[in-house]
């Protein structure tokens, strides 16, 4: 379960650098697309990175949270359950913060930095799991 608990808490950190170049790609794209005569008005729905962000970001993200939160109860470690209870709010108060900032653009600037925590609390949480000691034949030993 140790291993487990850390590739989840690791897809979650790959999921936010995902997030990252999607959201950039879906910009750069649109700015792009304007450069060329497009027009960006109320029927504007993005584009397919605009699309590849907000299901990443409202449906595997979410997932990888909940399974690393389950995990963490069999996982046996120190801080396994805080860590996956911390990222599964961080990541809950991500989403919240991305319908609120349709409303309110300034919010969104919060949405950006706690994409960084999360980015931050996953790879400690990956990273603060044990490692298994392998076992080595004693010196001297006939094999």
């Amino acid at each position: 379960m140790k291993t487990a608990y850390r590739v989840l808490a690791s897809l979650v950190a790959g999921g936010v650098f995902l997030q990252a170049g999607l959201i950039a790609l879906a910009w750069f794209t649109t700015l792009h697309d304007l450069d060329e005569g497009a027009v960006l008005d109320s029927s504007y729905e993005g584009n397919y990175a605009h699309a590849a962000h907000g299901t990443v970001g409202m449906m595997v993200i979410p997932l990888l949270a909940i399974a690393l939160l389950i995990v963490s109860f069999f996982a046996k470690f120190g801080g396994a359950v805080r860590y996956a209870a911390i990222i599964l709010g961080l990541v809950v108060l991500q989403v919240v913060l991305a319908f609120v900032s349709f409303g309110a653009p300034a919010v969104g600037a919060l949405h950006g930095m706690n994409a960084l925590a999360i980015l931050g609390v996953s790879i400690t949480a990956a990273q603060r799991v044990p490692r298994e000691k392998s076992v080595s034949p004693p010196t001297g030993a006939l094999a």
